[in-house]
């Protein structure tokens, strides 16, 4: 007599299996597909890592170029090497910056931003204008006293000339109009232009910005430490005057060091790359982006905040912002066509800038980071240059990229903005967040109920599954299933819901695991395997997910789509990923905690 054949194509267990149980697995290979596993099922880090594998590259530019001192910006472009000019705003605007930074937009009053750039940009308050009004942020103009623009010494006359062809620094002004606005709302604005990028009107205006009055004074510029960086600390060294310096777009400079970033007077920013995200608490994912400057100074001393052993002096950066072009900030400049979309750490340094006068720290200096790094996001993955170290790869703590991390309005005492969702099904919790969404035929109504687009829910003779219009006619609870008429069947005394891997289940259980059991005796002797669940359907005709899902919604698997049943399209509301991407074992654990269905 023969011998049974030993073998399992895809395990199900330690022990081996008959050519009987062989051959009863490959009629129900469709079902486990000898699928690889899951590469990621454990925790909300790793689809933080996901978010950030998915932002699209697109190409940008230097909009800066050929001066001694450049500023930081860099314009999205099309496939020409052209601006990318948009219709409509693209890219974060201020709810995301508000959003993912704990900002309560209401403050700020009272405090003013100083921005320092380079020759004169003639359409400064038309473009703020049409960015602020775009967004609904309140008028800031020289007639209502919100915005000032003086020359470098602060008069308001004569203004410089404009930039020269190929060096736009009105693509720098707007980026930090606009991203200031964003962050603080209620904050006035100087915008100082310096007479050009060759001398020394960028530092002389430093001393114009103290003189006015600033809170906060933000620089989007630099270039190499020409080795005379010690005579320009003392245009930095106003107390009472908070300043801001972007660490520059070349990644990691070493000990060629960007100045003024390296400054012991001023807080270096550097850059991010930020997307939204379904994990976590915050909403949004932040890594270090690879163009994030770092550097060590050769002349500035290292203070006493500065602990890290990769810089024997002055180490740049202190903190960051969203910098990475491909997840970039919208900006309105007329001379350029209007919307552009703009990254580098010339976006970060406004924002931060702003934030710190938003918060009430504009003249903390540079080593309040350090003393409060509770109060940043700590951001621990991405990486700027080669090297192994600190200086190049972010990481827990201060790195080079990325500083102590990025602002945290709610810790730093800006971010008190209470949500607010009673009475509401959907829509805005009135502070950046949502309070849910309606099914796929459905709207949000300003009261934020959802209301039907001209369908009518249908629930006649059904007790679970969909209502037609996205809804739900309810759920089933212990062991039961929803049949394909929409009523609940099962349950009795089973250990765990059919429609879940488990231990074995008596046939008693129900009467669905009764005749499972009485063509596969395994799930009833050994495991009630992914087999036995894909068997509720084919052997009793019962749906696992109340609709047409793909696989159990308390298995891990593929994505699902979002209306195949009431529990998935409740739980792709909440957290796009499990419909987007796959339904991992936070999506699982969704199923109770968003639908109050037990999986276990």
């Amino acid at each position: 007599m023969a011998s049974e054949k030993k073998v399992r194509v895809c395990q199900r267990g330690s022990s081996p299996v008959s050519a009987a149980s062989f051959a009863r697995i490959a009629a129900f290979a469709f079902l486990v597909a000898c699928a690889p596993p899951i590469d990621r099922t454990d925790d909300a880090g790793d689809r933080g890592e996901d978010d950030l594998a998915g932002i699209q590259q697109q190409p940008s530019a230097n909009v800066c170029n050929g001066g001694k001192w450049e500023c930081r910006a860099q314009i999205r472009t099309d496939g020409n090497g052209s601006v990318h000019r948009y219709a409509a705003p693209s890219g974060l605007g201020p709810a995301d910056i508000q959003s993912a930074y704990k900002l309560d937009a209401t403050k700020g009053s009272g405090a003013t931003i100083a921005i320092i750039d380079a020759y004169n940009y003639p359409n400064a308050e038309s473009d703020l204008a049409a960015y602020r009004t775009k967004y609904g942020l309140p008028a800031c103009t020289k007639a209502n006293g919100c915005l000032k623009i003086v020359n470098q010494n602060g008069q308001t006359s004569p203004l410089p000339a404009n930039s020269p062809a190929g060096d736009d620094w009105s693509v720098e002004a707007a980026l930090d109009l606009d991203s200031a606005s964003a962050a603080c709302p209620n904050c006035k604005l100087i915008l100082i232009e310096a007479n050009d990028d060759q001398s020394d009107g960028l530092f002389i205006a430093q001393n114009a910005a103290a003189a006015m009055g600033a809170t906060v004074a933000s620089n989007s510029w630099g270039g190499p430490d020409d080795g005379n960086s010690p005579s320009y600390e003392t245009y930095f060294n106003h107390p009472g005057t908070g300043y801001f310096v972007a660490s520059g777009d070349n990644g990691n400079t070493g000990s060629s060091p960007d100045y003024p970033s390296t400054s012991a007077y001023v807080t270096g920013v550097g850059g991010t790359s930020l997307v939204k995200s379904s994990s976590g608490t915050r909403g949004w994912t932040e890594g270090a982006w690879n163009g994030a400057g770092s550097s060590c100074s050769k002349l500035i001393a290292k203070p006493s905040y500065q602990t890290s052993s990769a810089c024997a002096k002055r180490a740049a950066a202190d903190v960051s912002a969203v910098a990475d072009p491909n997840t970039g900030v919208a900006v309105y400049n007329a001379a350029n066509g209007g919307w552009i979309v703009v990254g580098g750490t010339s976006a970060a340094c406004p924002i931060v800038a702003a934030i710190y006068a938003l918060t009430g720290h504009g003249n903390a200096g540079p080593g309040y980071a350090y003393a409060h790094a509770t109060s940043y996001f700590d951001v621990t993955s991405g990486k700027n240059g080669s090297c192994s170290g600190a200086m190049c790869n972010a990481g827990a703590g201060w790195d080079g990229p990325t500083g102590i991390g990025s602002p945290n309005g709610a810790a730093l005492g800006g971010g008190t903005c209470t949500p607010s969702c009673t009475g509401k099904m959907c829509g805005s919790d009135g502070c950046g967040g949502s309070c849910g969404t309606c099914g796929s035929n459905q709207t949000c109504t300003s009261s934020g109920q959802c209301q039907n687009n001209g369908c009518t829910p249908n629930c006649a003779g059904k007790t679970c599954g969909d209502d037609g219009c996205g809804g739900s006619c309810g759920t089933c609870s212990g062991g039961q299933t929803c049949s394909s008429s929409g009523t609940c069947t099962g349950g009795g005394s089973c250990s765990h819901p059919i429609c879940s891997t488990g231990t074995s289940l008596p046939s008693s259980c129900d009467s669905c695991a009764a005749s499972i059991c009485a063509v596969d005796s395994y799930c009833c002797t050994t495991a009630w395997d992914s087999i036995c669940v894909g068997e509720v359907s084919s052997v009793c005709g019962q749906s696992c997910g109340g609709g047409s899902c793909s696989h159990p919604e308390c298995n891990t698997g593929t994505k699902l789509k979002s209306g195949c049943d009431a529990c998935v399209t409740k739980i792709c509301g909440q957290d796009s990923f499990c419909c987007n991407t796959k339904w991992d074992s936070i999506c699982v654990g969704e199923v109770g905690s968003i639908c109050g269905e037990a999986c276990n």
